[in-house]
């Protein structure tokens, strides 16, 4: 058991820190199963502490203070992050779920939760895109990264740079096995995506490989340059992940909105639009593409395709990208 103290003390005996204390009552939760899900928790409730110790946050560290009144103020957070267009209301709702699980897991009851994520949010989560996707003209991402660079944040150009070439995640961006991908980039001419994957999706049994042009050599060379002394990725040796987001993403995304680009989730939409009109030669469908109503099988190809590139185990949700079937 991963009980450190008296179930009635700190943090409900999971230790005196908070974010700790989540990780480990999931683990205890799930019996050390379910590592992708639990890994996916433990993110989503990082990401709350961060917010707990904010100044925007209530500065608590310790679970038996989080009550009802905590958990509107962060679903009010949140909401608010989502209307400034830094956060999809998926990603939002998903975290407040996140954090109903993890409190379950601390108390071992379900007296503080909220019942209805979405209407905690006020917002109901579209499976479609409705929405031109930005950053498809790869000259403005070109302008994005000379405004990055200019800033002396090349470690977030080179995110940018990866995002479009490949449509990796953010995290994935940050994570990736640089050396890896450059070699076989160059002796396959494609590359798996496997560092920093969703639910733990990685190794043998998840490939996910993407064929190479020069976009992607591009974003990996210039990623390389720019990749910290002795680390195979974006992060530091001194440095954590969430240090590269407090740090490095973070201050980017004033810079990105000032270049037109509301987010890095963005350009993996713009990847898959991108290649849509690449595998089936009609631009996507919220670009005005009438592919599914011409060929519907080749429609269906291309999403299969891109939702196996995006790695997702679903074609349904390739229409949050390129948009819906007409």
């Amino acid at each position: 058991m991963a009980l450190v103290g008296r179930r009635d003390g700190r943090n409900f005996g999971y230790g005196r820190q908070l974010s700790y204390a989540g990780p480990q009552a999931l683990k205890d939760m799930f019996g050390g199963d379910h590592y992708g899900t639990v890994k996916a928790h433990s993110d989503r409730w990082l990401a709350f502490v961060r917010w707990c110790r904010s100044e925007q946050g209530p500065g608590i560290n310790d679970a038996r203070q989080i009550d009802r009144k905590v958990l509107a103020d962060y679903a009010a957070y949140l909401r608010a992050v989502v209307r400034r267009g830094d956060l999809a209301v998926s990603t939002a709702q998903n975290r407040l779920s996140s954090v109903n699980r993890t409190m379950a897991a601390l108390r071992g009851d379900q007296c503080v939760k909220l019942p209805s994520p979405s209407k905690a949010l006020s917002m109901q989560r579209s499976g479609v895109r409705h929405a031109i996707p930005q950053g498809q003209d790869h000259k403005q991402v070109k302008q994005i990264v000379d405004a990055l660079c200019s800033r002396d944040q090349r470690r977030a150009a080179a995110i940018v740079l990866l995002a479009r070439a490949t449509g990796m995640r953010l995290r994935e961006t940050i994570l990736a096995d640089l050396p890896r991908l450059s070699r076989e980039a160059n002796d396959l001419g494609r590359i798996n995506i496997q560092d920093g994957t969703k639910g733990g999706r990685s190794g043998a049994s998840a490939p996910r490989w993407i064929s190479v042009d020069d976009h992607i050599r591009g974003a990996l060379g210039f990623a390389r340059q720019v990749s910290p002394a002795g680390s195979r990725n974006l992060i530091a040796l001194h440095e954590s992940y969430f240090d590269v987001l407090q740090d490095i993403v973070r201050p980017a995304r004033d810079i990105l909105h000032a270049q037109n680009l509301k987010g890095f989730h963005e350009l993996r939409a713009a990847y898959a639009c991108e290649r849509y009109e690449q595998i089936t030669q009609h631009r996507a469908p919220i670009n005005g593409g009438q592919c599914s109503l011409a060929d519907r099988k080749l429609d269906r190809k291309a999403r299969r395709q891109i939702s196996y590139e995006l790695g997702h185990g679903r074609i349904d949700v390739v229409a949050a990208y390129v948009g819906g079937r007409r």
